[in-house]
């Protein structure tokens, strides 16, 4: 005698609900293969749905990379915003600003960086949120770099183009530790250097236990 036996269906799911899981599922492959893993087949696998499915949900591919991009990088915006926030002058905040930003275990998403650069060049709607959130950390460290001026800790009369010096520098040395290039465990000494004498900072001054202190010194700082 033969006994059938019923598939148990999975609950139905509202769509806001499946455009979340399927949101949060391509961020999750993006973060193990970059934007260029992304496909109706690796989202709908990693959501556990048809690739149709997605394809109905997410019907622009080139829509979907540039909200995973902004999903992903302005989550980091958000999270080193908080983490510098309470940091007791502006030379810590830079101090741990560098430090973050260079620690090899955020590789995940400059990895995420890097290809968006490079996709940006065909892909209009994600060059446009990299100008998005390049914006939001421009103007992140422009707010840090002011706020060290104006305490007495740091001298430089564009702030904006120090800022923009600063982030060009994370992108470089970032990239070059995906291939392994130079002395990419130390990634973070140039950046330091660099903006220690923008800055006019004491060299060693950004350092990690360089001291709670910051204070622009020497020519630079009108002595």
């Amino acid at each position: 005698m033969m006994v059938s036996k019923s598939r148990t269906r999975a609950p139905r799911k509202s769509p806001e609900e499946r455009a979340d899981e399927i949101r949060s599922a391509a961020c999750q492959v993006a973060r193990v293969d970059g934007l260029p893993g992304l496909t109706l087949r690796s989202v709908g696998a990693q959501a556990g749905v048809a690739p149709a499915l997605v394809a109905h949900y997410e019907p622009s591919m080139d829509e979907l990379v540039a909200s995973t991009f902004e999903a992903i990088t302005s989550a980091e915006v958000d999270e080193i915003a908080e983490l510098i926030a309470d940091d007791p002058n502006a030379t810590s905040k830079l101090r741990n600003l560098i430090t973050t930003l260079t620690e090899p275990g955020r590789d995940d998403v400059t990895i995420v960086w890097a290809d968006a650069f490079s996709l940006g060049r065909v892909n209009r709607p994600l060059a446009a949120a990299v100008r998005d959130v390049m914006g939001r950390w421009q103007s992140l460290v422009s707010e840090l770099i002011i706020e060290g001026v104006d305490a007495g800790e740091f001298v430089t009369d564009d702030a904006a183009d120090v800022a923009w010096q600063f982030l060009g520098m994370i992108d470089g040395v970032n990239s070059h530790a995906l291939v392994h290039y130079a002395g990419a465990p130390d990634r973070g000494r140039l950046v330091r250097r660099a903006m220690e004498n923008e800055l006019g900072l004491e060299r060693g001054t950004l350092q990690p236990g360089g001291g709670q202190q910051g204070g622009a010194v020497g020519r630079r700082a009108g002595q």
